[in-house]
């Protein structure tokens, strides 16, 4: 008899790699990996490749990113949509879509649950399953870090629980930033921006963005055309919206620009310090506003 399925919000990272053989041994569940291609800039042959052999019965790859800018960062923009007066919302944006996305896996492959990998201190759970229960309020949601049967509390116990088996682990015991990336921003949280009197070593950090003292000291100029409140084209050249975006992250990492380090709050009624590099967001927010 077929195993039911379910479908999984995999991006590669060790959260949701622990997460394939969790779910297979205490759910008995088929397994259906879902990427999505938001910008990150991954491998996605090797992440494809780490989640079959993890045990994921299957994995797609979802490439989003245009309908991300165009259908998503372009109505925060059209609303001059701003958190706590500086997140342009690269985060918050996003996670509708994947829900969006996660249900028409789940659909497609008949499956009875979706499960993500988002902790339960943080925003993305609310964010995910909002999402999943607006499209889909049919579909089971496993939160895998709230489930009474997950009994890992650390890196390194999912470590040692790969280990255990015999799998790919796809980060080891040195400690880095936690990171979310697509085409419109990049977060860093954790190490040393866990206590609020320590600057940001923005020399480890810092991935598409330079601080403003080490920009150049000249002014680069760029034009950008709007058409009902939507970014159309740069420097009198016509772009979608994926290209324009790409350039202007360009434009503005090397000058400086759009790098905020802020301690907002929770909607879970914590606060999460985090550094944003959303160069070409912030530029286009400036633009806009100014009209």
């Amino acid at each position: 008899m077929a195993k039911d399925k379910v479908v999984l919000a995999y991006s590669g990272g060790l959260d949701t790699t622990v997460i394939i053989p969790w779910l297979k041994e205490n759910y008995d569940y088929d397994v259906i990996a879902v990427c999505i291609d938001l910008g990150q800039g991954d491998d996605w042959a090797a992440i494809k490749s780490r989640a079959l052999k993890t045990g994921a019965s299957a994995c797609y790859v979802v490439d989003a990113r245009k309908e991300y800018i165009e259908e998503y960062c372009w109505a925060a923009l059209k609303a001059n949509a701003v958190y706590e007066d500086e997140y342009l919302l690269g985060t918050s944006t996003a996670r509708p879509l994947i829900g969006k996305i996660l249900v028409e896996y789940a659909r497609q492959e008949k499956a009875v649950a979706i499960c993500h990998g988002a902790t339960g201190k943080g925003n993305d759970q609310v964010r995910f399953e909002l999402a999943i229960k607006a499209f889909a309020p049919d579909i089971k949601v496993i939160a895998a870090w709230r489930d009474p049967k997950w009994d890992m509390d650390s890196r390194e116990a999912e470590i040692a629980y790969l280990e255990k088996r015999g799998l790919e682990v796809p980060m080891k015991h040195d400690q880095s930033y936690s990171r979310d990336e697509n085409i419109w921003h990049l977060s860093h949280e954790g190490l040393e921006l866990e206590k609020t009197e320590n600057e940001p070593n923005y020399k480890h950090m810092l991935k598409n963005t330079v601080v403003p003292e080490e920009a150049p000291d000249a002014g680069e100029y760029v034009q950008i055309d709007f058409e009902k409140g939507i970014p159309v084209a740069l420097n009198g050249k016509k772009m979608d919206g994926l290209e324009l975006v790409t350039e202007l992250n360009k434009i503005g990492g090397r000058n400086g620009i759009g790098l905020v380090d802020i301690c907002e709050n929770r909607c879970v009624g914590m606060k999460s310090r985090g550094v944003y590099e959303t160069p070409g967001g912030a530029i286009l927010y400036f633009a806009h506003r100014m009209m």
